[in-house]
């Protein structure tokens, strides 16, 4: 799962769908693109999407995980909203305002929502490999509501070898809660990717703004407005000290709100615009991976056999599901 971006990703990548800050490459348009530039925008959106899960990780030491992501959400939203209108972007709709309160609370409540909570209990790189299986239950629940085509041999083995890998990955320690990666906090990230997939295969029903960032932006903000009527609801709002809030959570707000729903954002929509939507999608593949390392590097998360393990079939399944996938090219 994207933890920085709101844009449906696999519908856009399948559709070639862009934004209005582009338009939709002809044939050898990304050469008159510097390959330095083209080279930094996949860089970004690999390190900045992958180095999210340990923002998250550090922005809820101390602020609470809805709280936390309700101000980081409600801010991108409106910024990002008010940049599109700036550049002309029609106004939604009521009706579409109804699609987003609904896309909302699946993307942002439900799947960002119980991220940040199951970090507070799972090493963020664990939570990342855990949120790869996001392709394997957009295509599970696409099947079930006849949104995808009938799956193939291929494509079941590609989900089955998937969820052997979070069993791999996940172990027998926590079921006895003696290792790093408790039960609830791995039942909450998975949950985190089933949600984010539930809201994605809710909204390629319905009819958003044909601006992707108009769109994005407004499941942002009614994803921050469920974030902060939860997070009072629940009294975790209330328990909040300023005093007791980190510069560290603090900096790993600001970070996520900038560069991993802003900028990391804005690069990938324009990486659409100079490069094949396949070149794009790799971030599925590489972001985990990049997770991962960081959490090592920064954070002393270990690296187990059995990590690395699980890493290789989580990964390989999602390969798997999205080769079996693949469209058939038209003659």
């Amino acid at each position: 799962m994207l933890t920085g971006s709101a844009v449906d990703i696999r519908s856009l990548l399948r559709s070639g769908d862009v934004i209005e800050i582009g338009t939709r490459p002809e044939h050898g348009t990304s050469t008159r693109h510097s390959r330095a530039a083209i080279v930094a925008g996949f860089a970004a959106i690999y390190l900045v999407w992958g180095s999210t899960y340990l923002g998250i990780r550090y922005a809820v030491e101390t602020i609470p995980p809805l709280l936390m992501m309700a101000i980081r959400h409600s801010t991108a939203g409106v910024l990002v909203y008010a940049w599109a209108r700036t550049r002309g972007a029609a106004a939604p709709t009521r009706k579409q305002w109804g699609y987003a309160i609904v896309t909302g609370a699946m993307l942002f409540l439900a799947g960002h929502g119980a991220l940040a909570w199951a970090e507070q209990k799972v090493p963020s790189g664990l939570a990342a490999l855990l949120c790869a299986t996001l392709p394997l239950w957009t295509v599970l629940l696409g099947r079930i509501n006849g949104a995808e085509r009938k799956l193939g041999a291929k494509a079941w083995a590609g989900i089955l070898l998937g969820f052997a890998g979070v069993g791999v990955l996940i172990g027998p320690d926590a079921l006895h809660q003696t290792g790093t990666l408790t039960l609830i906090g791995a039942a909450a990230a998975i949950f985190s990717a089933f949600a984010w997939a539930a809201g994605t295969i809710y909204s390629k029903g319905v009819r958003l703004p044909e601006s992707t960032v108009v769109s994005a932006a407004m499941q942002m903000l009614t994803g921050g407005a469920w974030l902060f009527l939860l997070a009072f609801v629940s009294g975790e709002a209330a328990h909040v000290h300023l005093a007791t809030v980190s510069l560290r959570s603090v900096l790993a707000l600001a970070y996520l709100t900038v560069f991993g729903s802003i900028v990391a954002f804005t690069v990938f929509t324009w990486l659409l615009t100079v490069a094949s939507p396949s070149h794009v999608s790799t971030y599925a593949y590489v972001n985990p991976v990049v997770a991962v390392f960081i959490g090592w590097a920064l954070a002393g998360e270990q690296i187990g056999l059995h990590t690395i393990a699980a890493t290789i079939i989580i990964l390989a399944s999602v390969a798997l599901v999205n080769t079996a996938m693949k469209p058939t090219p038209s003659h």
